[in-house]
């Protein structure tokens, strides 16, 4: 227990979701096409926010930084997927290993956090509509996405200093498409519970405190919502809250589903699928449900592209 950063493990081997070559070159063709459109889609809403002076208000600052994550998270996993599925050498080296699940913890923290502010916000848009501009002023968005960053920044650093305590002696095989916390933890030769107690804790206490926020916050829309007599301003209401709604149910569903649970209740099969959702599948979904969902998104691409248009008549 008292050696540190000790392994004769050089790399590791990830399995991925199945040994058949034909299932396997299926997947591959999937994982890209949802890989393209995640990609296509966060940076789309990422340059429309930019360029779309009307959406340069709290709530899509908001969403472009959920873009960038969603970038990110799937980033973080799916490239190295999808070169295991078309090669026969899934090795990945001890270090790639650990980066890639630490990115992963500081992405997934993160956008945990950022969901409940984006709450916050929409709390304070509908339930104190004539104050929103003081409550979700620039500096108190700025300190919202700062903090969640921080957050992520320090839930990683503890995850590190856990990891760092790890060592592996025979087995290098990871049963899993990408280097996660609980299969990565179940080979290591050292005993993990307090490892596991600590990365739980701090983990678990985010977790925690997001979902307070999120619940307290549309508990008092809701409250709000029923209180307004006319039928259009109540579905006007809830109209900007359903596309968050909906985010936040598929990924702290899936999270929840994944890792607050008894290690012992660990099911390959299902949490392979499961983590299929909120690693590949949540980061394309995003861009979606906000835009196909959002008129003023709609609308400020027509804009953008309506100018691009003008400007290349012009030239």
């Amino acid at each position: 227990m008292g050696r540190r950063n000790i392994t004769h493990v050089s790399d590791f081997i990830l399995m991925g979701l199945t040994d058949s070559e034909e299932i396997q070159l299926v997947l591959f063709t999937l994982f890209l096409l949802m890989y393209l459109f995640t990609v296509l889609g966060n940076a789309g809403m990422l340059l429309v926010i930019c360029l779309d002076l009307q959406l340069h208000t709290p709530m899509y600052f908001f969403l472009s930084h959920l873009s960038f994550l969603d970038l990110s998270f799937s980033t973080a996993v799916t490239p190295k997927t999808l070169d295991n599925f078309l090669t026969s050498n899934k090795h990945i080296s001890y270090l790639n290993c650990f980066i890639q699940m630490n990115c992963f913890v500081f992405v997934g923290v993160t956008e945990c956090v950022l969901l409940s502010s984006m709450a916050y916000d929409r709390y304070a848009a509908i339930c104190n509509p004539l104050h929103y501009p003081v409550v979700m002023s620039t500096r108190r968005c700025c300190s919202l996405v700062f903090g969640s960053f921080l957050i992520g920044f320090m839930d990683t650093f503890v995850n590190v200093l856990c990891l760092s305590r790890l060592h592996f002696c025979d087995s290098n095989v990871i049963y899993h498409f990408f280097c996660d916390a609980p299969p990565v933890l179940a080979l290591s030769c050292t005993d993990t519970r307090d490892i596991e107690i600590t990365i739980s804790i701090f983990a678990g206490s985010t977790l925690v405190v997001s979902l307070i926020t999120i619940a307290v916050s549309y508990v008092s829309i809701l409250s709000t919502i029923l209180k307004i007599t006319s039928t259009s301003g109540k579905q006007k209401a809830f109209s900007t809250c359903t596309s968050h709604l909906l985010s936040v149910t598929i990924f702290y569903g899936t999270t929840i589903f994944t890792y607050v649970k008894p290690s012992k209740s660990y099911s390959l099969g299902q949490d392979q699928v499961v983590s299929v959702f909120y690693s590949i599948v949540t980061p394309m979904l995003n861009p979606l449900i906000y835009s196909l969902r959002n008129k003023e998104v709609k609308n400020a691409l027509r804009r953008v592209l309506q100018k691009r248009k003008s400007s290349k008549k012009l030239k």
